[in-house]
């Protein structure tokens, strides 16, 4: 009965609990870097003015559910943490608020910005991957669909 209970409740998007919006701030950044047990880790960047930044968190949502045992996916957000309930309701509309999602919380986000990656200049969408080896790879504009195969 529980594993039916636990499959209902894993099957049904109806059902998905929303995953509470955590801030970012500079401290946090390490952990969130840190190389995953196995896997993936999937990074998506994206901001709330941002074009191409819903059909990449699809498209990587997508690649997460084909691959839930092997791609952790979390987003964050470049907009302050102080849009919560812009954000928050922006991603439920998308249906992504099943995921771990963060915010900026620093004053200065170009300082997160180089703290995630010294070499990116803050434009959205941007995709970190993070491999279980402690490899990384970064992309940043609309993924391509050679891209998405690139990621795994």
């Amino acid at each position: 009965m529980k594993r039916l209970l636990l499959a209902i409740a894993l099957l049904s998007p109806a059902l998905a609990i929303a995953a509470p919006l955590q801030p970012l701030a500079a401290a946090d950044v390490p952990a969130l870097l840190r190389p995953p047990a196995r896997g993936e880790r999937i990074i998506a960047l994206w901001a709330l003015d941002c074009a191409y930044c819903e059909p990449n968190l699809e498209a990587l949502a997508r690649l997460q559910r084909a691959h839930p045992d092997d791609i952790e996916l979390v987003i964050v957000a470049t907009d302050s943490i102080e849009q919560r309930k812009t954000i928050e309701a922006h991603l439920h509309d998308m249906k992504m608020d099943v995921y771990p999602t963060r915010a900026y919380a620093e004053a200065s986000p170009e300082r997160i910005n180089f703290l995630l990656d010294p070499g990116w200049g803050g434009e959205t969408p941007r995709v970190m991957v993070i491999h279980a080896d402690g490899s990384r790879l970064g992309i940043s504009g609309a993924l391509t669909p050679d891209q998405l195969q690139k990621l795994r």
